[in-house]
């Protein structure tokens, strides 16, 4: 299985430098990854870097608490797509969406969708590891209401990351409308191709070097 087109090659630590941007956006280019996922303020850096390239870029928003004001969040993607971000990675309003305010959650997505006008593909980072059972469906209904892609399930940066049974159960509720990315804790081929088997068509990772190659990772989050 080529693993490659899956990969959006992942680096969005704080403490990030430029040297490891360029680092990962040679990776990219050299293993024909699918994209690079980085904050939005690097967008500028890797548009030059990738140049060329059929290499995407992702930028993610809301990062990654997803408990901005929509109002910014929105502006923030529509920036990120100016400079330009082929796709956006939002983090849903976890708190609403655990306080059941649905009406919210739908209106937040739907402000990127908007404010994006069909110019990047949008993923809904649902953070599963949040959320329970009906609340990862309910958050995956709205994405799709909301005219979104693809639901994502994890930042990375919470209690846990990606498990095959929330990569079916996303499936399961999205069928072939939306485009489903499994994220966080993925560091092996073997978890790879298991969430690829499980339904994802996408995988948020920072061990892709490793992953293509067949070699474990110790690294944390992505």
């Amino acid at each position: 299985m080529d693993i490659s087109k899956y990969i959006d090659h992942t680096i969005l630590k704080a403490d990030a430098s430029k040297s490891d941007i360029v680092r990962v956006c040679n990776e990219a280019i050299e293993n024909l990854f699918y994209s690079v996922c980085v904050n939005s303020w690097y967008i500028p850096l890797v548009k030059k870097l990738l140049e060329g390239s059929e290499v995407k870029i992702t930028s993610v928003v809301g990062f990654p608490l997803g408990a901005m004001d929509s109002t910014a969040k929105a502006y923030e993607a529509k920036v990120a797509v100016e400079n330009g971000a082929d796709e956006i990675d939002m983090v849903i309003n976890i708190s609403a969406i655990k306080d059941g305010n649905y009406e919210f959650v739908l209106k937040d997505i739907k402000q990127v969708v908007d404010a994006i006008g069909g110019m990047a593909l949008l993923k809904v980072i649902i953070e599963t590891a949040l959320l329970s059972e009906e609340e990862k469906s309910m958050a995956c209904k709205l994405s799709m209401e909301a005219g979104a892609d693809f639901v994502k399930t994890s930042t990375g940066f919470s209690t846990a990351g990606a498990t095959v049974e929330d990569i079916k159960l996303m499936r399961s509720i999205v069928g072939d409308k939306l485009g489903v990315k499994a994220s966080g804790g993925i560091r092996t081929r073997e978890i790879a191709i298991q969430m690829i088997e499980a339904g994802a068509n996408r995988l948020g990772v920072s061990a892709s070097v490793s992953i293509v190659k067949g070699m474990n990772s110790k690294s944390d989050g992505y």
